[in-house]
């Protein structure tokens, strides 16, 4: 038995409050949608040579190819995407891009805390070029630099606000956002932009697409290989090769084209609720007139924000984990971790007790045991990769682009040089301790936050380790 219950649980609505709402929702993912997101561009079907090759169509992808035409617009790069591009994470992640490229100051201070002023201070130059590109390519993805306000419903998290710059008592939290469980909180002011996922990558792929990058979907790459004759990286797809004088890859949560990276990451899956359009009245119920990105402070924390036609997304909590790795469509539909979303999300704002939730979703987002991303070369410095950002990549793929392409150019830069990119994290292990471990977190996590945050043995050992597993 629990020792006691989270306040999302002492505030619960009744259960048929859950299911009337639920009942309507279609399992779509509303930023798609919204978006029309559709096949636009062609499939491979002939062999050709590139100067860099992209595998992945995601956020990691489309900036760095961006960014490579802008750095060099004579080079030819091709993109290569299994699918269609920003289907994955890209395009149904809660739209939250942040400075940090560490997820979170905690984590960079714990991690590399001889670098931590340079990487807090790179990720804020990050974000402001991300908004001077917004305004300079015209990229049209509902753009607010609203920042973020992060709250406390627990008793025992209030302390952990109060030396936060702009910390904010009950009733001044209270005149932010209205909610019964909101004791604390602390607003970040410019720390956070939100912005319209699918459309952001729609929107990079035009940019690309303009400056005359090669775009193809459905066009699975099948392998990578180093042609020693030709002196290039052939990269496999079904139909046809691309001969490339440098790779990236950018495939994130999908299992790695390189053996030596398949157990550092794994893949996590996230739920996520939209509601309906709220009316002027059940607007004005909630408050939230400054539209700042909004997270609570516990271990299965939750995340939500309005939209521009002031939907609200509600996500987070349940972090599931398949035994090996698996990424799969059927994952995406989990009644229970929506259910308990929705119950969490009523006892939040118990005021909009009949609004109805439009759309509900899932996807896979990819961790590793640092909580951010790591780096590397292989085939003799031609093939570039970056993955693990644990759901923290709408921004820090901007700056992660950079890095690839300056490893690729074999200069040394001042990003290159950072400890946060030199050095591997440590992988998980294989099966089955890796389901054994994970679910043995979870576990742990769900226990600290029923018993005022106290870490277990478990999870301190895991502190101490420099591992972890998070949402």
């Amino acid at each position: 038995m629990k020792p006691h219950q989270t306040a999302y649980e002492r505030n619960a609505p009744d259960h048929r409050v859950v299911e009337r709402a639920l009942d309507t929702s279609r399992n779509t993912v509303y930023w798609l949608e919204e978006a029309g997101a559709q096949t636009r561009y062609p499939v491979l079907s002939a062999s050709s040579r590139s100067d860099l090759t992209i595998v992945g169509g995601g956020y990691l992808g489309l900036w760095t190819a961006v960014n490579a035409k802008r750095r060099n617009p004579g080079q030819r790069v091709v993109l290569l995407e299994a699918r269609n591009v920003g289907w994955a994470a890209s395009g149904r992640n809660g739209g939250f891009c942040e400075a940090s490229i560490t997820h979170g100051d905690e984590n960079g201070r714990t991690r590399w805390p001889g670098e931590f002023d340079r990487l807090h201070s790179l990720g804020g130059e990050n974000l402001d070029a991300f908004e001077r590109d917004v305004n300079e390519l015209g990229l049209a993805c509902h753009w607010e630099r609203t920042g973020t306000l992060a709250v406390a419903v627990e008793e025992h998290q209030v302390s952990w606000l109060q030396s936060a710059e702009h910390s904010l008592d009950r009733e001044a939290v209270q005149s932010e956002i209205h909610s019964p469980l909101f004791l604390y909180g602390a607003l970040d002011p410019t720390g956070t932009a939100l912005v319209h996922p699918a459309r952001l990558a729609l929107e990079l792929a035009r940019i690309a697409d303009e400056l005359g990058v090669e775009i193809y979907e459905h066009s699975t790459v099948t392998g990578i290989h180093t042609d020693r004759n030709a002196g290039t990286v052939a990269v496999a797809t079904e139909h046809a090769t691309v001969n490339s004088d440098r790779v990236v890859l950018a495939t994130n949560a999908f299992r790695s084209l390189l053996r030596r990276n398949r157990l550092m990451t794994v893949p996590v899956y996230d739920y996520v609720l939209m509601t309906e359009p709220l009316s002027a009245d059940q607007l004005a119920s909630i408050g939230w007139s400054g539209r700042q990105g909004l997270t609570d402070l516990a271990n299965q924390f939750h995340y939500s924000r309005l939209t521009q036609d002031n939907r609200v997304l509600y996500g987070g909590y349940d972090a599931i984990y398949h035994t090996g790795r698996k990424v799969r469509e059927e994952f995406e539909e989990r009644h229970s971790s929506f259910a308990r979303l929705g119950s969490h999300f009523f006892a939040t704002f118990p005021q909009l007790e009949d609004v109805r939730f439009s759309h509900r979703w899932a996807g896979a987002v990819d961790t590793c045991t640092q909580f951010t991303a790591f780096y590397g070369l292989t085939h003799r410095g031609r093939v570039a990769h970056a993955a693990g950002f644990t759901g923290l990549g709408v921004g820090a793929t901007r700056f992660a682009a950079e890095v690839l392409l300056d490893l690729l150019s074999g200069e040394t830069t001042p990003r290159t040089e950072l400890e946060m990119v030199r050095k591997r994290p440590l992988p998980f292990p294989p099966e089955p301790a890796a389901s054994l471990g994970i679910n043995l977190t979870r576990w742990a996590l769900d226990r600290a936050d029923h018993r005022q945050g106290r870490r277990n043995l478990f999870l301190r050992t895991l502190d101490a380790a420099g591992l972890g597993f998070d949402s």
